[in-house]
């Protein structure tokens, strides 16, 4: 339980007759959110109370993220987001994803180390998760603007109890490479602010309520605009490390309205995030690959089973190569999703894996891809479905803090290729090509049954996003266990074509054996894997589920009819 709970109660208690915080828990007609923060949700919960629905939810659950979690998301970065609109019964996705400046070239990472690149304004996408916001406030949005800034101004002003969480990230060094990321990280005695101490952040609150009066304008074409600029020109790698950002690449920035990946599994429909995210193309790929090997065909494979742990790994070895190859922004080159999706081809892929034997080599590894994310999921009363996965990639950004602004600009440009791979065959599809977008694996992802929906979900994680969503889905769908059960599970990643495979402490060290003995290279992570926050309903019955991962400091808020 987060040490800010008691402040959290207090604060809901004039809802403590309508709402309920938990955990998990079923119940018809309730409004459901499950983020990874308790103000976070409490946010959310504020806007439906005042009359939003699930997308103004979103948006004032996405800025009290800038303040409660800033080394994972805020207006300094990107985001995906996934709606669902129960009266059309359609579902739309938004590409909020950071956007590399009109003067990057493919080889601008090529003589600098991920390291020094990561923390130079030369990684600084041009950032979406403001523009994104609107887009959506506008399209459906019942609240203004400034009332959905309004948890995150006051917390910002007032002041937040640091977390668990929080407290573990503030003591990575990104927080404290510039001086105004040091003042602000570090109290007054220079030492690293703590579990249970009260963080106050007014030049963010300042930036918001700037935001609020003005409009995303302010923040896209004026006095922050230029602030942004300025800042990340900073650099840590000499000149080639400088920003390359421009105020016409922030005016001039706008999310894109893309059509959903949808695929059918097991007589359930799919439907999560297209290109530039390669997350839902690697999940609907290994689903289909593993298919013929899943319970029923197979006596004995189940939830943490090493036969079923080994053949994910494989299926997962032949997703990342397709991703390492073919998939990026669809701007800068195509990209063959009919095949990589058809299932002829996957129907070949599943034919070589074997039960008991590893695979050869595929591909070389990668470069490091950012960590520091975060999802939140929300179900208003009417059924409207919210699933968001956002961003600054790396543990705050690139540690780059706009000066009197109060918020860390992202490194997102490090998710292209640093060294071009374009020739002998290769596309390129994730070269760094001006005004596209990184490649991504986050994979915000909805499930129907019958045409109805039952299931949002999602994760942060970097690489580890598209196990961590493949594990979920077949927890969920294959061994039938209760989302808060396959919460429970400990979790693995497969981070390259290579199969480097990250693992849970939790898992069985005979497990782990078991996999090494196949030939597979397994660590053992020293950090949790992912952090899910799913919310769900039963078609029968319509009751509604919330499960928010305890790996952060995950909160379920439900919100009765």
């Amino acid at each position: 339980m987060s040490p800010n709970w008691p402040r959290f109660r207090k604060q809901m208690g004039q809802w403590l007759l309508g709402m309920i915080v938990t955990q998990y828990g079923w119940s018809a007609g309730e409004a459901v959110i499950a983020t990874s923060q308790p103000l976070a949700a409490e946010a959310g919960a504020w806007a439906l109370e005042r009359g939003g629905d699930a997308v103004d939810a979103a948006a004032a659950i996405q800025f009290a993220l800038n303040v409660v979690e800033p080394q994972s998301s805020g207006i300094g970065g990107g985001a995906f987001f996934l709606v669902y609109r129960a009266a059309t019964h359609q579902v739309y996705a938004l590409d909020a994803r950071e956007v590399a400046p009109r003067d990057d070239t493919p080889d601008q990472f090529s003589h600098l180390g991920y390291l020094e690149a990561s923390t130079s304004g030369i990684a600084v996408g041009v950032p979406g998760t403001l523009a994104g916001v609107e887009a959506l406030r506008q399209r459906w949005g019942r609240l203004t603007l400034a009332q959905s800034l309004q948890p995150a101004i006051d917390d910002a002003q007032k002041g937040i109890v640091i977390t668990p969480y929080l407290a573990h990230s503030l003591q990575s060094s990104r927080a404290a490479l510039q001086p105004e990321a040091l003042a602000l990280t570090r109290d007054v005695q220079g030492q690293v602010r703590t579990l249970g101490q009260r963080w106050i952040q007014p030049e963010l609150a300042h930036t918001l309520r700037l935001i609020a009066r003005a409009g995303p304008k302010v923040f896209y074409q004026g006095e922050i605009a230029r602030a942004m600029v300025t800042a990340q020109r900073r650099t840590r790698a000499g000149p080639a490390g400088q920003g390359r950002m421009s105020l016409e690449d922030l005016a001039h920035y706008q999310p894109v309205w893309r059509t959903p990946l949808e695929g059918e599994y097991r007589g359930y429909r799919i439907v999560t995030m297209p290109p530039p995210s390669s997350g839902g193309v690697a999940v609907l790929q290994a689903l289909q690959t593993l298919a013929p090997f899943k319970l029923g065909t197979l006596p004995g494979l189940g939830a943490g089973d090493p036969d079923e742990i080994h053949l994910t790994i494989e299926a997962l070895r032949l997703a990342m190569a397709d991703r390492a190859r073919w998939l990026g922004d669809p701007a800068a080159t195509p990209i063959p999703l009919e095949h990589l999706l058809s299932p002829f081809y996957l129907a070949q892929q599943s034919q070589r894996l074997e039960r008991k034997k590893r695979m050869g080599d595929m591909l070389s590894g990668t470069w490091p891809e950012g960590t520091n994310t975060t999802q939140f999921t929300v179900v208003d009363h009417e059924g409207n479905v919210v699933s968001v996965t956002s961003t600054v990639e790396a543990p705050w950004g690139s540690g780059i803090l706009v000066p009197g602004y109060g918020f860390f600009l992202n490194s997102e440009l490090t998710d292209f290729n640093l060294k071009p791979q374009a020739g002998a065959g290769d596309p390129g599809a994730n070269d760094v090509r001006p005004q596209c977008r990184p490649r991504s694996s986050m994979a915000p992802t909805l499930v129907f049954k019958d045409g109805q929906w039952i299931s949002a979900y999602g994760s942060p994680g970097g690489v580890s996003i598209i196990s961590t969503v493949l594990e979920m889905s077949q927890d969920f769908l294959d061994e039938a266990l209760t989302p808060e059960a396959a919460l429970r599970l400990p979790r693995y990643a497969v981070m390259d074509a290579q199969g480097h495979t990250l693992v849970e402490k939790t898992l069985a060290p005979a497990v782990v054996d078991q996999l090494r003995a196949r030939g597979h290279d397994v660590t053992v992570s020293e950090i949790p894997l992912g952090s899910v926050q799913w919310v769900g309903e039963n078609p029968q019955t319509h009751e509604r589920l919330g499960v928010a991962d305890q790996r952060r400091d995950g909160t379920v808020i439900r919100l009765l009819p």
